[in-house]
């Protein structure tokens, strides 16, 4: 891979002892597998929000 998938600028190779991975300086791409999925909570209600805000907690 000798191009960025994004932005199509030349990838550099970074290294760090035995770890390597690529990355773009244009536009910031990195080859480093995530994970986009979560779980996401309960969204917090304005009226709770402001209590908790006035009790300190």
């Amino acid at each position: 891979m000798d191009e960025c998938p994004r932005c199509q600028a030349p990838l550099e190779r970074l290294s760090l002892a035995d770890v390597e991975t690529i990355a773009c300086r244009d536009c910031g791409f990195a080859d480093i597998p995530v994970d986009h999925e979560s779980e996401r909570d309960e969204p917090e209600s304005w009226r709770d929000a402001i209590n908790r805000f006035y009790d300190g907690n």
